[in-house]
């Protein structure tokens, strides 16, 4: 129970017939059922209750009839006599939590002896929501109606928007027509001064087309030029939200820990914030796209480039690609510049997550704000000084640069176990080219417990900044150097590079970004802290789950 001094309104109620006592303070809504007898009853329900403020949804006030018997035996409501006070409820609607780090919408009535009493109840409850200034009251929404099994307008319309409407969020809701028109709404049209925030109903897809637009249009009414690497973009003042309806869903899974409809709604209502890093892609000096969650060359570039002719399967067409791009076994050779991460704390081979409150975010985040905001331009060197570009050259099975732990359903731990939300990095893998054995204990080790980059042909690397250069980029005299030295394939080098098919690997890969093929392979990734902000709170540990059975301990 609340102190004294700290409360706001403390009362004797009933729910359900049974009394209860009743306290409001600033910080939690608390109610404990009064012991008519001292003896512990271990299966009765829970005795006492305690929800944050901020996680109440929605308070309203409701008239109880009376109930009477009529003559032939039936039931039936009869009101109160006009003049007498009747009895008056008020119901208020919070956050519930369930398993596997999903909210519910949970409801509580309480009775109460006269109605100025209940009155005063639900202003009181009211003042303190209205208090919460992070809550979104309009919102525009964008519907994928194509995006995973085409179900987006109808989890929006029979799961999302009945909770908009209980917590009193209205929403400016547009059904997309065609690919990127979210994106380009938002970058011409959308008049974003007048709403909190910005949502999307559908995958990872529609998601990266809200960051591109919003992104665009902030970049735009500040005069930056996104073409060059160097320039210091603008944190995105709205926020967005995500209502997953994809085939994966990496993003929603990776900043909430779930991928359920409701818990996302619930995010937003509720006016969670959780700032999040993006990074830019150029090429040349020109701006290819923005990368929130894995950028991957070779296997995953591979893997997407084939999945891409067979779309007519839907989601199976990954795990068709994904055997075939594993039996192929084809690497790359090309060389790796990065510019190491300084001035933060945690490794990519932590064992701590980043979780809900996030101190090494909030502390990253803080240093990487000081700094200038250009990096020196200076050459790439083969220095292992800190501060200054590091080389890596060789033959690669994938290069992968994850922004966030990728964690999906299918890959609970992800593909960076330890990556961070919000702290400006980002983890840099490199799997050189191996036995396919090997390779396979690497990809297994996204669904185990040990080290990820516990293998010798693993390395990885927690960068600001990195840079590729695939070798078929540099001089026809070193490409025919390379054939000269790998004479099994010198005789049949011109049939390999015009049939990719063959056991020789091509001389090139594909970049996936985000699920999307890049036009180029050598590519200028720079990662800006907290560019943008989500309805997320990062995910929750399981403790906080598990402390619901007793409320009041929390």
């Amino acid at each position: 129970m609340e102190r004294p001094g700290r409360l706001l309104l403390q009362s004797e109620l009933r729910v359900r017939n049974t009394a209860y006592d009743v306290c409001l303070s600033r910080s939690h809504l608390t109610w404990k059922r009064r012991i008519s007898s001292p003896v512990y009853h271990p299966f009765r329900p829970s005795l006492c209750h305690r929800v944050p403020v901020s996680e109440i949804i929605s308070v309203r006030e409701e008239e109880e009839d009376g109930v009477a018997q009529s003559d032939d035996g039936s039931w039936k409501k009869i009101k109160e006599k006009e003049g007498k006070d009747c009895m008056r409820t008020f119901t208020v609607s919070y956050v519930e939590r369930s398993q596997k780090h999903r909210w519910r919408c949970a409801e509580v009535t309480f009775t109460c002896p006269e109605g100025a009493l209940c009155q005063h109840w639900v202003s009181s409850i009211q003042e303190q929501l209205s208090m919460n200034t992070s809550r979104p009251r309009h919102l525009l929404v964008y519907i994928n109606p194509y995006g995973g099994k085409k179900q987006g307008k109808r989890i929006y319309e029979q799961k999302v928007a009945p909770l908009f409407a209980l917590a009193g969020v209205s929403a400016d809701v547009i059904v997309t027509e065609y690919a990127n028109h979210a994106r380009d709404h938002l970058r011409n049209a959308a008049e974003l001064k007048q709403y909190d925030g910005v949502v999307c109903v559908g995958g990872d897809g529609m998601f990266s087309e809200l960051v591109h637009g919003l992104i665009w249009r902030t970049q735009m009414d500040a005069g930056v030029n996104l073409n060059s690497p160097d320039e210091t973009l603008i944190p995105c003042s709205l926020r967005i939200g995500i209502i997953p309806a994809g085939s994966t869903d990496c993003i929603c899974f990776a900043t909430v820990g779930s991928n359920d409809p409701v818990t996302s709604a619930l995010h937003i209502i509720i006016g969670d914030e959780q700032p999040m890093d993006v990074c830019s892609v150029h090429h040349d000096n020109t701006f290819l796209r923005y990368s929130v969650s894995l950028l991957g060359y070779g296997f995953y570039g591979d893997v997407l480039t084939d999945s891409e002719r067979k779309r007519w399967m839907g989601p199976a067409r990954y795990d068709l690609s994904g055997l075939k791009m594993f039996l192929t076994h084809h690497y790359y050779e090309g060389t790796v510049s990065f510019l190491p991460a300084k001035g933060i704390t945690g490794t990519p081979r932590d064992a701590s997550k980043c979780r809900s409150g996030c101190t090494i975010c909030q502390h990253s985040g803080q240093l990487l704000s000081k700094r200038p905001g250009k990096y020196e331009n200076n050459e790439v060197s083969d220095s292992d000084a800190d501060g200054e570009w590091r080389t890596i050259r060789g033959k690669f099975l994938a290069i992968n640069a994850a922004s966030m732990s990728c964690a999906c359903p299918r890959s609970p731990k992800g593909l960076s176990p330890a990556a961070h939300l919000a702290d400006g990095t980002i983890d840099l893998i490199l799997v050189r080219k191996c036995s396919r054995f090997n390779f396979l204990r690497h990809l297994l080790r996204h669904t185990s417990k040990d080290d990820q980059f516990d293998m010798t042909f693993v390395e990885v690397q927690r960068v600001q900044r990195f840079r590729f250069a695939p070798r078929h980029c540099q001089s026809d005299s070193e490409l025919e150097l390379d054939l000269l030295e790998n004479g099994k394939h010198q005789i049949f080098s011109q049939i390999c590079r015009d049939h990719p098919a063959c056991s020789c690997a091509p001389a090139y890969s594909s970049w996936n970004c985000d699920g999307e093929i890049l036009t180029h392979a050598a590519i200028d990734v720079r990662a800006h802290c907290q560019l943008i902000k989500l309805f997320a709170r990062g995910i929750e540990e399981p403790a906080v789950f598990e402390d619901t059975t007793n409320p009041c301990a929390i």
